[in-house]
């Protein structure tokens, strides 16, 4: 008598379903089993959103960062990030609208009525209006700083891991020159340098601190995965054909190189987010009166007993962000690591 196992035809209908399902589409249905990475997935996205329709247009945003009329129009916050009106200002979190609080006298035609769902500052500016504002500033630098890393660290990994021998020792003793200095001291050292006169300036200076130090990790990852990758069979196949090794470096080595690159780069944003927070608040960031929530929370903390609204929101969206940031690059990591395929 012949026993079936019951195991074997559930096997064979979990792989008959993922017939014709590639690499990236069964990462994607992975991906999409963790609640808690698509939590995060939802709530980046409703970052971006923030941060490219903050107000009416990103292009108002480049001449008035350049020194014109600051007066942007908001589209999504109710005032604008850097209008505010002083007989209205330390008001607490509130759902009334300001014509209706006591002691506040806000000329609504300039300014408004929409509540002040998160209070406002010293000047009298809307928390909740420049936190979304704010948005847009962090985002940028996480995203962008995470591809200059990616850019600068893939291409010098990639030389080390394809060539190895000496150039790849020679390479990565330099790396190991560049881990031995602190690395927020050395951003900050280099923000000092640049000049910063305006808000594209100060981001640019992020960028090129971020590019200068947030590349060596990425370095690294690629130089392991090339190291890794160039021993196989088919990129043997590939070299006893006579396929040239850029082509090999780009059609072969750097796509499967790609899921870790991807989750790196997913798990480097929170870091750098917190890295812009950290230079606004010592004043080495954005210039004001452009909105940062490293700034916010600089401008709040003297006075945290008596208007704790003003670091509580803005650090409550840090910390948000970089919990989304981190849960969605957790789940890519799972989605893309051959090990999980088949699991839940």
């Amino acid at each position: 008598m012949t026993v079936r196992s019951s195991a074997a035809p559930a096997v064979i209908e979990l792989e008959e379903a993922r017939k014709g399902v590639g690499l990236w589409g069964d990462a994607w249905q992975r991906l999409l089993r963790n609640r808690a990475a698509v939590a995060g997935m939802i709530f980046s996205a409703i970052l971006v959103i923030c941060a490219l329709f903050a107000d009416t247009a990103l292009i108002v945003a480049i001449p008035n960062a350049l020194g014109a009329d600051l007066d942007v129009k908001p589209l999504l916050t109710p005032y604008p990030f850097n209008r505010g009106d002083t007989r209205c200002n330390r008001m607490g979190p509130s759902l009334l609208p300001p014509s209706r609080q006591e002691g506040c006298i806000q000329d609504i035609e300039k300014y408004g009525n929409f509540p002040h769902l998160m209070g406002t500052d010293r000047l009298g500016r809307d928390v909740f209006s420049r936190v979304i504002w704010g948005t847009r500033i962090s985002l940028t630098v996480g995203i962008v700083g995470s591809l200059t890393a990616l850019i600068i660290g893939t291409v010098y990994g990639a030389i080390s891991g394809y060539f190895g021998g000496r150039i790849d020792n020679y390479m990565m003793r330099f790396v190991d020159v560049m881990y031995g200095f602190p690395t927020l001291l050395f951003v900050i050292l280099i923000m000092v340098v640049l000049p910063s006169e305006n808000a594209v300036q100060g981001m640019i200076n992020i960028f090129i601190a971020i590019g200068v130090v947030g590349w060596m990790g990425m370095a690294r990852l690629i130089r392991g995965q090339f190291l890794s990758l160039r021993e196989k069979e088919f990129i043997e196949a590939a070299r006893m054909v006579g396929t040239r090794p850029l082509s090999i470096i780009f059609r072969h080595l750097l796509p499967n190189s790609l899921g870790p690159a991807i989750v790196a780069l997913t798990l480097s944003i929170p870091g750098l987010i917190l890295t812009e927070a950290v230079l606004s608040f010592i004043g080495l960031g954005v210039p004001p009166p452009f909105p940062s929530w490293g700034i916010m929370v600089n401008e709040g903390w003297r006075g945290l007993r008596a208007t704790p609204h003003l670091t509580i929101f803005p650090g409550l969206a840090i910390t948000i962000t970089m919990m989304a940031f981190n849960f969605l690059g957790d789940g890519l990591r799972d989605a893309l690591d051959p090990m999980m395929r088949g699991t839940t």
